[in-house]
């Protein structure tokens, strides 16, 4: 059995592109156990997550995708713990945003196996809500972490700058549904749900993004 479990925590701050800015609560993962971690999407306030890791090893800063609120407290948090940040190389247009001198320290590539507390997690490429989007299966805790690929009611936003709707249908469709139905899904904001709930819904989606 995995000694992994799974702590969360939602932060609050600010989601601006494209020339808006809006308040937004976003979802922080961490995957470890009592001595290591990794989190998932340093949001909005460094200073919650390392409390809520608790004096824990952090091993890695996993980001989902470069929108400003998921990394916006990625290098605070890296500089308070020697983790690096790890970012899918198609979205460092989008980093650069937010951290124009800060580069992120290694990238992540489609497949790759990050492994904390003797958990596997694979990396999958889900372009579409942005370029580099990536979502994280863990197989041994049922679990895939998704940022804001797919939520509980349908795909994440492709209305704005490096995002596309056929793109992110596909990467749900190819990536996401092809998982076992009780796996579940936890979101970059809201509540999540599972692959089974999610997956009949795929032509009621494409029918209403066209």
């Amino acid at each position: 059995m995995t000694s992994a479990r799974i702590d969360h925590l939602t932060t609050s701050g600010t989601f601006s592109l494209d020339g808006g800015t809006w308040e937004v609560d976003n979802n922080v993962w961490i995957v470890g156990d009592d001595t290591e971690a990794i989190v998932i999407d340093a949001a909005h306030d460094a200073g919650a997550i390392l409390a809520a890791l608790g004096g824990r090893t952090l091993r890695a800063i996993v980001c989902t995708h470069a929108h400003n609120d998921h990394i916006d407290a990625a290098p605070a948090l890296a500089a308070a713990t020697g983790a690096p940040i790890l970012l899918h190389p198609d979205d460092l247009p989008l980093w650069k945003h937010t951290h124009p001198g800060r580069a992120p320290d290694g990238e992540l590539t489609d497949n790759q196996t990050l492994t904390v507390a003797g958990t596997a997690l694979t990396v999958l490429h889900t372009p579409g809500h942005a370029p580099g989007a990536v979502c994280l299966y863990a197989p041994e805790l049922a679990t895939v972490f998704t940022g804001d690929t797919l939520f509980a009611g349908g795909p994440g936003a492709t209305g704005r700058s490096f995002s596309d709707f056929p793109t992110i249908i596909d990467s749900i469709r190819d990536r996401l549904l092809a998982l076992p139905p009780d796996t579940a899904v936890r979101t970059g904001h809201g509540d999540g749900t599972t692959i089974g709930a999610e997956a009949p819904h795929l032509q009621e989606w494409i029918t209403r993004g066209h």
